[in-house]
């Protein structure tokens, strides 16, 4: 543990770690909208799992202060980002949630209904897809600017601490 948060910082071990508790919270929601269906997806059991793995990262959240580690910047610590840094970071965030949140969608969404429809020439359901579709390059494109500007910001604020000493 001492190693990832000397490597990522508090923050960005936090954040990594928070998949231990995110990922089965997801399944049980996606299992949750599939069980009514098909009868075959175990929901309670995901959210069991969801639920102890969340309790053990705010365990190993509550430890997270009494890790020692080596002053020197770090990419994703809070409280060394800059203001710059941090609007991309959240806006990267923002972007990277619509993209999830799209890629739900399409995985629990039956398209036959769509596609049959947009082939048949209906211009409500052809403006719909084209919508989906923009969202789509939306969310890409913002996650990829935002992203390289946090970058850049980061380069930016390493490259001052460095002039410093």
């Amino acid at each position: 543990m001492t190693k990832l948060v000397d490597r990522f910082g508090r923050t960005g071990f936090a954040a990594l770690s928070s998949l231990i508790w995110a990922l089965p919270m997801a399944a049980w929601a996606g299992s949750a909208d599939l069980s009514p269906i098909d009868k075959t997806a175990y929901p309670w059991v995901a959210l069991a799992i969801g639920l102890v793995m969340l309790v053990v990262w705010l365990v190993l959240l509550s430890r997270l202060g009494r890790v020692k580690v080596a002053p020197r910047q770090r990419r994703f610590e809070l409280n060394q980002m800059s203001r710059s840094e941090k609007r991309w970071i959240l806006a990267l965030a923002a972007f990277a949630t619509g993209l999830i949140a799209w890629l739900n969608g399409a995985a629990t969404v039956d398209w036959a209904p769509l596609v049959s429809a947009v082939t048949a020439g209906k211009i409500g359901p052809a403006l719909l897809a084209a919508a989906l579709a923009a969202f789509l390059i939306a969310m890409l494109t913002g996650v990829a600017i935002s992203w390289r500007r946090a970058t850049a910001a980061y380069r930016e604020r390493a490259a001052s601490s460095l002039s410093m000493l």
